[in-house]
């Protein structure tokens, strides 16, 4: 029967090895953790924090932004009011009005890395439904994938939502060992919270309704178990984000802007997201991949454990055909193929060596073949996620601008940064443009900004090749030399962070002595 469905049934789970892996899954998701901030916060963080603190300040739960749900705008505002009144009873906060959001991203970023880790236990959970060596292989490859670790360490909703997917992967197929209706209805509880932390995250109710409409020999009706998943998510989804009928207009006017079409000449999407794939596993992991896929297809036609293949295949070729289609692809959009990712890459290298039993090939040889492939599977993944934490929590460019922006520019000061990275929190009355010379310089007095800060981000390729857009470097020429430079800070050969360059403006520039820029 399916619900008595195992590989390696005889493998009985390793405690130490399961220790041994969500150890390194933490370490390397609370490497640095506070790196950056507050004024090198990941580019869509303060989309949340700013909003969490709004929320604070005004009692006003209306998020008005509806790029993504809310749920995870709501968990980080539980986490802030905690982190609030334990400053107040250790002197750190006097009132509500004292605070930004640079004093809780710290907090934030801890509960995202933390549900990075437990998503590591949740594919270890989930692969125990095929074998004990299954579960700790995937877990191990979960545990060190790198775009996972890397996005674990900022306050972004692909995260929970990929923690929130996997629990409903693993109670779909909890719900179809236990054949009841409230198994059904938790696994499509997990999927509406998933869409309430992100829209895409409702694909997962794909997984429990097909399961239902699959349960062999049911003990009731196969659509009560649907109805029962579907009306889960449904209840779940509204709860946990409820202005998005309390606010109709604004949810679907968000929907409309998430979800646009790709442009005519752009790469194609399914290439696209296969080079993130392929970035983050590496091409042995990339071989493994396709060939655990070929071996769910084959399983989920000649079984054994045909719905539960059926369903370790449908759900990431659906996501990942209509995430395809996305406008803009980002290696995080794909966090919830993760965990099926390293599933299949686990069937690969432990069923498919079980293949060989058929050719009277010894235990121990089929074992150092399992051992050699995991190697293989886990280390290139396992080095990128070291050496990029270790290149996250090293001082940046951003580091040494913050601290002599600190240490010269008053506090008062008006400050222009053209980055979308490099922000600067209060007391400092800054702003962040996408480019310098959108504005003129009499706008930029007139404004009473006294420095203006170059991240490299909008002006880096004019002034590294000015014969590829003439104009445009002329009119950065024409700005900037009314003004003086007073810093610059270059990036080291194998840094992350681009080079630094900052000025003042004054009333009469072209007097002015540039002061001399610390090398």
């Amino acid at each position: 029967m399916e619900r008595e469905f195992r590989e390696a049934s005889d493998m009985r789970p390793s405690v130490v090895g399961l220790a041994m892996v969500l150890a390194v899954g933490a370490i390397l998701r609370f490497w640095a953790l506070g790196s950056g901030i507050p004024f090198a916060v990941g580019p869509d963080e303060p989309e949340i924090m700013t909003r969490v603190v709004r929320m604070m300040q005004t009692g006003d739960f209306n998020p008005h932004v509806f790029g993504d749900p809310a749920l995870y705008v709501y968990v980080q505002l539980a986490v802030a009011c905690v982190r609030f009144v334990l400053g107040v009873g250790a002197g750190a906060f006097g009132s509500l009005a004292s605070v930004s959001d640079a004093n809780f991203y710290l907090w934030g970023r801890a509960v995202t890395a933390l549900l990075g880790t437990a998503t590591v236990y949740l594919v270890y959970l989930t692969g125990m439904r095929w074998g004990a060596r299954h579960a700790l292989l995937a877990a191990g490859l979960m545990a060190v994938i790198p775009d996972h670790v890397r996005e674990s360490h900022y306050v972004l909703t692909d995260v929970p939502m990929a923690f929130l997917t996997t629990l409903s992967f693993l109670l779909t197929l909890r719900a179809l060992e236990k054949q009841t209706l409230g198994g059904f209805a938790w696994a499509g509880a997990a999927a509406g919270l998933a869409a309430a932390t992100k829209y895409c995250g409702g694909l997962m109710l794909v997984a429990p309704v097909l399961a239902a409409l699959l349960t062999p020999n049911p003990p009731r009706p196969r659509r009560s178990f649907a109805l029962a998943a579907v009306g889960a998510a449904v209840g779940c989804f509204l709860v946990a984000a409820p202005y998005t009928v309390l606010d109709l207009p604004g949810f679907l006017n968000g929907v409309a802007g998430a979800l646009p079409s790709r442009a005519p000449n752009a790469e194609p999407g399914w290439l696209a997201s296969l080079g993130h794939v392929s970035v983050t596993l590496w091409y042995p992991g990339m071989v493994l991949l396709f060939w655990g896929f070929v071996l769910g297809v084959v399983r989920a036609i000649l079984g054994p454990g045909k719905v539960r293949f059926t369903l370790l295949v449908v759900f990431p070729g659906i996501y990942f055909l209509l995430m395809s289609a996305r406008t803009q692809i980002f290696a995080r959009h794909l966090m919830p193929l993760l965990p099926f990712i390293s599933l299949l890459a686990a069937i690969a290298i432990v069923s498919g060596v079980t293949v060989l039993r058929r050719f009277a090939i010894p235990r121990p040889a089929r074992t150092s073949l399992i051992v050699a492939l995991t190697v293989v599977a886990v280390l290139p993944p396992a080095v990128s996620s070291i050496a990029w934490a270790r290149a996250h929590g090293r001082p940046s460019t951003y580091t040494q601008a913050y601290e002599w922006i600190v240490g010269h520019v008053p506090s008062d000061a008006g400050v222009v940064v053209e980055s979308g990275t490099f922000r600067l929190p209060r007391p400092y009355r800054s702003m962040n443009v996408r480019q310098l010379i959108d504005r003129d310089y009499e706008t930029y007095v007139r404004g009473r900004i006294t420095y203006a800060v170059l991240a490299g981000e909008g002006s880096a390729a004019v002034f590294d090749a000015p014969a590829s857009d003439p104009n445009r470097f002329a009119r950065y020429r024409k700005l900037l030399d009314r003004m003086s430079l007073v810093a610059a800070f270059k990036r080291p050969p194998a840094g992350r962070s681009p080079d630094i360059r900052i000025f003042r403006l004054t009333d009469d520039a072209s007097a002015a002595e540039p002061t001399r820029a610390p090398k």
